[in-house]
């Protein structure tokens, strides 16, 4: 087998994926790094296939470095530019079909070497995002979820309040980009059903049981390796991501047997090799009734943990292919 070429698809400004592209540098593993949006000046390629050709092969060159596409065997892609970004100075229709033209183009082959290890798929990682399907994944696997209600119905939102001692609102995707590029988030909330109205009818909320929790849990799963580590916010916040990161407290957490089994059962189910799950504890965290699945990250940041260099070299094992990936013919394209 030939020494393994890792394709590291992300945007310039990137800490995580500059971890992993140090680990491997380190190996003396060949690694290139590209942003798709880029596309233009600074990346061109060519792809051909046909004539007793049945796999796209070509050049990318991108960053001074040209990749033969035929040489990836893994592909780490992490959060590459939206391809709008760089369209973003021309007339929306133009950018649009500028935009999409380069997504099913060049996305289109990046998203599909045959025979590379994806980490994630961009496809798989689609998938993995809709919190509808993370939520009932959990629920066949037996994990523990809170009491959960999507709707736009402003009767039902108010049933299901006076059904729960207190609730929570939760975004789907947080908000998008605003015109000057900035992004923002909106935090896991208690609500109050007294403001309730009908423009709840306006478009989809996801509403949930508050869970009465002694802590919470941010489990890091790549491959068939597990970090877990339990997180406080000083201010006892309802979501510890809205605060100053620097200041949480962590301590290493061990992830119960069956939780463990359920997360690579999770994992299996979307094709994914890696994930950040957030649990919340009603307990010690012993048993595994003390944890509660709150969602998947298929996508999910990492590098602000303390295990972050073991999780780097983790990472570094998968795309090296030091270390094999479970049920492997499920994550290749």
């Amino acid at each position: 087998m030939a020494a393994p070429l890792v394709l590291v698809v992300t945007a310039l400004e990137d800490v995580t994926a500059d971890r992993v592209i140090t680990a491997l540098n380190e190996r003396q593993v060949p690694v290139a790094r590209v942003d798709p949006a880029d596309i233009g000046g600074r990346l061109t390629f060519e792809a051909r296939i046909g004539a007793g050709s049945t796999l796209w092969g070509g050049r990318l060159r991108a960053g001074g470095r040209e990749v033969e596409l035929g040489e990836v065997t893994a592909v780490y892609h992490r959060r590459p530019t939206p391809y709008p970004v760089r369209f973003g100075h021309l007339p929306q229709q133009q950018r649009d079909f500028a935009a999409a033209e380069a997504r099913h183009g060049l996305g289109g082959i990046l998203n599909h070497l045959k025979g590379a290890l994806y980490v994630n798929h961009p496809a798989a990682v689609t998938r993995a995002d809709f919190k509808p399907a993370q939520l009932q994944t959990a629920a066949q696997l037996k994990l523990t979820i809170p009491p959960t209600l999507v709707t736009n119905d402003v009767e039902q939102a108010r049933k299901f309040a006076a059904e729960h001692r207190r609730i929570i609102y939760k975004t789907f995707r947080g908000l998008p980009r605003s015109e000057d590029g900035h992004t923002g988030a909106i935090w896991a909330q208690r609500v109050d059903p007294k403001i309730f109205d009908d423009s709840l009818a306006v478009t989809a909320h996801l509403f949930q049981a508050e869970v009465p929790k002694t802590g919470d849990v941010r489990v890091s799963v790549v491959g068939r390796r597990v970090f877990a580590q339990r997180i406080a916010a000083p201010d006892g916040a309802l979501d510890w991501r809205r605060g100053d990161w620097d200041q949480l407290i962590h301590a290493p957490i061990a992830v119960p047997a069956p939780i463990e089994a359920a997360l690579q059962s999770y994992l299996a189910a979307f094709d994914l090799v890696f994930g950040c799950f957030d649990f919340a504890l009603t307990g010690d965290g012993d048993e595994p009734g003390h944890w509660t699945f709150i969602e998947c990250n298929p996508n999910g940041q990492w590098g602000w943990l303390p295990d972050a260099d073991q999780i780097t070299q983790a990472f570094a094992d998968i795309l090296s292919r030091k270390e094999a990936v479970p049920r492997d013919d499920a994550r290749r394209r």
